[in-house]
């Protein structure tokens, strides 16, 4: 159901891009975790961006969302400079749900294989 149009997936690849680079430059140092930006999501308009990153290394990826919601100014100035766009997004970070979606599949792909086995 991917409806965005080109110009939202350019914006959107552009900024995932530049992201990357960002995070592991600034916030690899302040951290000892690994952030990923897994993908973002940018609306029609280009106005917001929602930033989805899977946080490894750490106990509370919440902490780390939080020091970049923190730094969202800077993160969003620094951006500005890397990527040429009329306007500069308002950067939106949350975890990125897949990982747990994905490990729930392989438990009850694994449960279902169980019960096919004993019932054989």
């Amino acid at each position: 159901m991917n409806t965005a149009g080109r110009r939202q997936q350019r914006v959107s690849s552009l900024l995932h891009q530049a992201l990357s680079r960002l995070l592991i430059e600034e916030i690899q140092n302040i951290s000892k975790s690994l952030v990923t930006v897994t993908r973002v999501e940018v609306t029609a308009d280009l106005m917001t961006a929602r930033v989805f990153l899977s946080v490894y290394g750490t106990d509370a990826p919440e902490a780390i969302i939080a020091c970049l919601e923190k730094r969202t100014g800077f993160l969003r100035k620094t951006l500005a400079s890397l990527v040429k766009l009329k306007y500069n997004p308002m950067l939106f970070f949350s975890l990125d749900p897949t990982p747990e979606y994905e490990q729930r599949i392989d438990e009850l792909l694994e449960s279902a294989k169980k019960r096919g086995r004993g019932t054989a």
